[in-house]
């Protein structure tokens, strides 16, 4: 990405994937700085700038879902119910022409973009399955889903393969919950696209097996804070839906950004995540909302 490019409040989706293909691979194995003393931080933090991971984690020996803030020295895990990801105005641009894209909606319309290549002054999230504990636990791999999401408008993560062709992870007009796996001691990044501006809830789950049978499972709710309203008031959403993003039936929206259209879905039929391209994150099938928790053992709890 050029200097002007990143200077510049929009930029161009194009080009974009011109700059995310194959010589900006999203994964790698390569193990994140080690923390001097590993951490939970405590406190409200609005992150807009810099590197962040969501990854689960033995906190006290607890299975959960944090965010990883690496915008501090030595970065500081953070509950997720006490951070907001601010996706900026100089994230805005435009959808281009052309299907490779469409997707994202129809040439020429705004989307916010937090691209899988680091750009100055935009937020640069990503996943992670790199904690020490983690690592040393898990025999194969941390199951991912998205179980739930309400926004102004759309949400798409993606990742780019080869010569910046987009492979679809999960979209929130599919139903749910979607699913994809994290191979163990790897750290992805990819596209988080945003359709409209305002403050969008997004429901997760990650669970695993340890290699003693074990299983584990935390349900969290991340929030975006998409242009440019104040990103304080999203810490206020709570979920209109008869089921929180994160399942736990507990959250009332308040009205986060505008007209927030409810985007909620159920159990259903398989879904393509990534591709050969992007081998670490394997493709893996939905599974219906009728499998879900009450069977396993968890050590995890909902935050929101």
């Amino acid at each position: 990405m050029t200097r002007t490019l990143a200077r510049r409040a929009t930029f161009s989706l194009a080009a974009l994937a011109l700059t995310l293909g194959p010589a900006a691979p999203a994964h790698t194995s390569e193990t994140l700085p080690p923390d001097a003393v590993p951490r939970t931080g405590t406190g409200r933090k609005v992150i807009g700038d810099g590197h962040v991971d969501l990854g689960p984690r033995f906190d006290g020996g607890t299975w959960t879902v944090q965010i990883r803030d690496d915008t501090t020295r030595p970065a500081t895990w953070r509950d997720t119910s006490d951070v907001v990801l601010q996706v900026k105005d100089t994230a805005r641009t435009q959808v281009p022409e052309g299907k490779t894209f469409a997707f994202l909606g129809d040439p020429g319309d705004d989307v916010w973009l937090l691209p899988q290549a680091q750009r100055d002054g935009v937020l640069w999230p990503g996943w992670n399955s790199q904690d020490p504990e983690v690592v040393a636990r898990v025999g194969r791999e941390v199951n991912w889903q998205l179980t739930g999401a309400e926004g102004p408008g759309d949400f798409v993560l993606f990742l780019n393969g080869s010569f910046g062709t987009p492979k679809v992870v999960f979209d929130s007009r599919r139903k749910a919950p979607q699913e994809t796996g994290i191979e163990i001691n790897s750290h992805v990044h990819g596209n988080w696209a945003f359709t409209e501006p305002g403050t969008y809830l997004l429901g997760i789950r990650m669970y695993a097996e340890t290699k003693d049978g074990e299983r584990h499972d935390s349900r969290r709710t991340l929030r975006f804070s998409v242009g440019p309203q104040n990103p304080g008031q999203a810490f206020a959403a709570r979920s209109t839906g008869d089921h929180g993003p994160a399942g736990d039936g507990t959250e009332q929206q308040e009205n986060p950004g505008g007209s927030p259209a409810a985007l909620w879905w159920g159990g259903g039929a398989a879904v393509a995540v990534a591709a050969a391209a992007v081998a670490l994150v394997r493709r893996r099938g939905r599974r219906d909302t009728g499998s879900s928790p009450d069977t396993e053992r968890s050590e995890g709890t909902s935050d929101d």
